[in-house]
């Protein structure tokens, strides 16, 4: 708050000015008088002063108890806060971020639940491998392996209405460098027909996931490039603009692996 400045003068300053540039003639009006003169000057001053110090002295003891008390609620405040259980952790690198993924890390149970208010996907089958290109093909399969992939961990399932059949998926590569190429040179080579991802058929009850027209999506994070694939579970064509199938992705992907699995990986708990 900036300070206000009062240019106004004194009264008595006010009164003594006009009394200086207006003289009465003394036969028709009384000599001025001023409501200071009734005062002894010397002790009325002093009195001033007191009566100031001691205002200055409520206002200053009234500050400091304002923010003694500003204090003591925020030192409150910050020890009721919770504290943290976890710290990042760094999955910028495979040297960073050496353990491999597990199937049980990825997919740890026969179910699959995104929102417990909403019934579950069902896990068909998954699957740890060494060899990414038995999750890819065509110029996907020698772009990952290019990039350093070391394994990849995926898994088929249901959707909770049970007209689809999904695998989702994890590749693990070098680095966030190498996931994020991956992630730029897909679409072309998808575009082009030059490659794709493949579903994976643990059961004859997911064949339209390698026979049937599928949708496909991909996203990144730390050095690990996550993956969708989806095909209809009567192995028909997709209607356009099928907006249960854009769920799933988000699903899988952004829900899932990015937003449990990886993110798990990307912090370390705190011992207590």
């Amino acid at each position: 708050m900036g300070m206000v400045h009062s240019s106004e003068t004194s009264p008595r300053t006010r009164v003594e000015t006009r009394r200086a540039a207006r003289r009465t003639p003394r036969s028709h009006r009384a000599p001025a008088f001023s409501f200071w003169d009734a005062f002894p000057t010397a002790w009325f001053k002093a009195s001033l002063a007191g009566l100031a110090a001691l205002v200055l002295l409520m206002v200053c003891g009234f500050g400091s108890w304002q923010i003694l008390r500003d204090e003591q609620t925020g030192t409150r405040a910050t020890a009721n806060e919770p504290k943290p259980t976890t710290l990042p952790r760094d999955i910028g690198t495979r040297k960073a971020d050496p353990a491999p993924l597990t199937s049980a890390e990825v997919f740890p149970g026969r179910q699959l639940s995104i929102d417990p208010a909403q019934p579950a996907y069902q896990v068909i089958g998954a699957q740890n491998q060494a060899n990414c290109k038995n999750a890819a093909d065509g110029g996907i399969s020698a772009l990952l392996a290019g990039l350093g992939c070391s394994q990849v961990v995926r898994a088929t399932l249901r959707s909770p209405t049970r007209e689809y059949l999904v695998t989702g998926g994890v590749f693990n590569l070098a680095s966030t460098n190498a996931a994020k190429t991956a992630y730029d040179r897909i679409k072309q080579i998808v575009d082009d027909r030059q490659g794709r991802f493949k579903g994976y058929v643990p059961t004859n009850a997911a064949k339209p996931l390698a026979l049937s027209s599928t949708h496909l999506g991909w996203d990144y994070r730390g050095h690990f490039l996550v993956y969708c694939v989806i095909a209809r579970a009567d192995g028909k064509d997709f209607v356009e603009g099928d907006a249960y199938a854009q769920q799933i992705l988000y699903d899988i992907i952004e829900m899932h692996l990015l937003g449990t699995v990886v993110q798990k990986r990307s912090v370390r708990p705190i011992a207590s």
